[in-house]
């Protein structure tokens, strides 16, 4: 069996450094400029090969260029079994990203790749159909992910993270087990839905409705879990943001671990939480997850 297969994107990050976010038209200099591992596939299948006690398989699709050799490398070193991911012969997915101050990010992804994986093949579904837990998001086309959570066994939790935001099928709803969306996402799926207004509440009582499990997450607020008409928060660690980049796939990369470690869904989302929290002290998506020994320590000293 694998613990968790994470089916999604890959992209390399190309990071700028700068005061604050530009506005339209204008032109700032950055303060810096680096190159490293994304993807919001990529960065919640190595966030849970880091989080331990868990084996973690990508599927997805890397160009045969310098980016994907070196995306691919980067994921095996950390952990994640690469031996099902697709070869395209478009280049790498790319992101653009503007990280300022604050720790803020704005983010542009040329899908590449990404944008060329339009199906599963046998040893895909394979891998796909040995998981207990399937993790998905929506920057690849939504038909692969609702036939990746159709090819899962029997039993096997399907957790999508819906972002990008953008609307769900009814027969991708009627595969989730566990939805995972920001704020701002939980607004969107619930609007098209028929919700009158954007009001958080509102949003979350329309989506509970459609899902056994909800998780919002908020940010420093912390996040939502939802189960069974229960509302529980999770708070937030606080800390003093570096890079937001990647953190909440750090905390939906170590969710799904400890959803196959058998954790209940409000105790995975406290393990997210405090590795999310580690994450956005230090730059990089990829770079920035923690390991599982770190996640340890803050949990434990969180706990006393």
């Amino acid at each position: 069996m694998m613990g968790v297969v994470v089916v999604g994107s890959a992209n390399m990050d190309v990071v700028a450094r700068v005061p604050r976010i530009p506005g339209p038209g204008e032109t700032l200099l950055a303060r810096s400029f680096s190159r490293g591992g994304g993807g919001k596939g990529a960065n919640q299948a190595v966030a849970a090969a880091r989080a331990g006690g868990v084996e973690t398989a990508f599927v997805g699709a890397l160009g045969s260029d310098g980016d994907g050799q070196s995306l691919r490398e980067s994921l095996t070193g950390s952990g994640v079994d690469m031996s099902v991911v697709a070869q395209s012969g478009e280049p790498t997915g790319t992101a653009l990203i503007s990280v300022a101050d604050d720790g803020e990010n704005a983010i542009v992804v040329v899908g590449g790749a990404n944008a060329d994986f339009t199906a599963l093949d046998a040893r895909q579904q394979q891998v796909i159909g040995a998981a207990d837990v399937l993790l998905a998001q929506l920057e690849i086309d939504a038909d692969v992910v609702l036939a990746a959570a159709q090819a899962r066994r029997e039993g096997a939790v399907f957790v999508l993270n819906a972002a990008p935001s953008q609307p769900l099928s009814e027969a991708m709803w009627a595969q989730l087990d566990v939805l995972v969306v920001n704020e701002h996402e939980a607004a969107d799926l619930a609007v098209a839905l028929g919700a009158p207004d954007r009001e958080l509440d509102g949003a979350v009582d329309l989506l509970a409705g459609r899902v056994g499990s909800l998780v919002v997450t908020l940010g420093g607020e912390g996040s939502l879990v939802v189960e069974g008409g229960e509302r529980t928060r999770v708070p937030a660690v606080p800390v003093t943001p570096v890079d937001t980049t990647g953190a909440g796939d750090t905390f939906v990369g170590v969710l799904g671990a400890r959803l196959a470690l058998g954790d209940s869904l409000v105790e995975a989302a406290r393990w997210g939480s405090v590795a999310a929290a580690l994450a956005v002290q230090r730059p990089g998506a990829q770079d920035g997850v923690p390991s599982a020994a770190e996640v340890r320590t803050a949990y434990t000293s969180g706990q006393n």
